[in-house]
């Protein structure tokens, strides 16, 4: 065995190590907050907020410029949410499937399969959703636009199922068995066990999963910049295309505009508004998991 006093110095450097990763990230984060928020403040000296927040009109580059940022944030909320309705139940089957269903030795054989999309470039999703997802939505609607939405939306819901599955399996695997078999001893069937019992206990890690999927459908950039067209408008039409604020930031971030222009400026402003969402979203996770353990823990008592 180790000496105690080597323990002990071993200790000291592993928890070292580990608050000064943690210590890292932290001022990564804040770093990257401030320096969109230095580029971002300038742009909101020269523009009134209510030409950005109060307009629907979004052509910072053209002769008469609108800053209407809706126009950015209705699209990137509308692929947002067409994904995350494609892939949260899949992704909750699947992980089910997976948890309670399979022996361990074809879960290790199928996960890393369903892994293996998170894989695949977002280029390629992109590709694959206008030459293969349009022409397939055009047989259903004929009305459709070449570069639309839903055919974005559906594509980055296929590219965030394994982050929420693999994410929410590990969640399930996590519930302890007695709980499994209390249920079964009650005359439950797996499938009720499985949706009933399990993963309400895993409600949290699967929540975390779910905000992991969300923040990663926000941040896509190729498949809508390819797939959804480049056309800013505020619409909540799947089947038109439109502009996220993600897109928008590749369409201008070509080295053509002038470093401190207004235009260039645009680009930090999304970045922020970015920033902002994902933000909300992980803070509004970490309050939905910690009432839930509230409620739990009420419960126990």
């Amino acid at each position: 065995m180790m000496p105690k006093r080597n323990r002990v110095l071993f200790e000291k450097i592993i928890e070292s190590s580990l608050f000064l990763c943690s210590f890292i990230s932290v001022i990564i984060t804040a770093a990257i907050f401030i320096i969109l928020m230095t580029e971002s403040i300038p742009f909101f000296k020269k523009i009134n907020l209510k030409d950005i927040f109060f307009s629907t009109q979004w052509s910072p580059l053209f002769e008469k410029p609108q800053y209407g940022i809706w126009a950015l944030i209705s699209g990137t909320l509308m692929t947002t949410i067409v994904a995350l309705c494609a892939a949260l139940p899949i992704a909750i089957i699947i992980a089910i499937f997976l948890s309670e269903f399979t022996n361990a030795r074809v879960r290790n054989i199928l996960k890393p399969i369903v892994e293996l999309l998170a894989a695949i470039p977002t280029v390629v999703y992109g590709y694959f959703a206008l030459l293969i997802v349009t022409p397939f939505l055009k047989k259903i609607f004929p009305e459709i636009s070449t570069f639309n939405a839903l055919s974005a939306g559906l594509t980055i819901g296929m590219m965030i199922i394994p982050y929420i599955s693999s994410l929410s399996e590990d969640a399930l695997q996590a519930v302890p068995n007695h709980l499994r078999e209390a249920s079964l001893s009650m005359g439950a069937s797996r499938f009720q066990t499985s949706f009933f019992i399990v993963l309400p206990a895993a409600f949290s890690g699967v929540i975390s999963a779910l905000v992991l999927g969300i923040s990663r459908a926000i941040g896509e950039t190729m498949i809508v910049a390819i797939a959804a067209g480049l056309e800013p408008k505020f619409s909540f039409n799947v089947f038109e295309s439109t502009e996220t604020l993600t897109a928008f930031i590749v369409q201008v971030s070509q080295g053509d505009l002038p470093h401190g222009s207004i235009g260039y400026q645009t680009i930090y402003v999304c970045g922020l508004m970015l920033f902002i969402f994902t933000l909300i979203l992980n803070s509004l996770a970490l309050f939905i998991k910690n009432k839930y353990h509230q409620n739990t823990r009420s419960g126990q008592v």
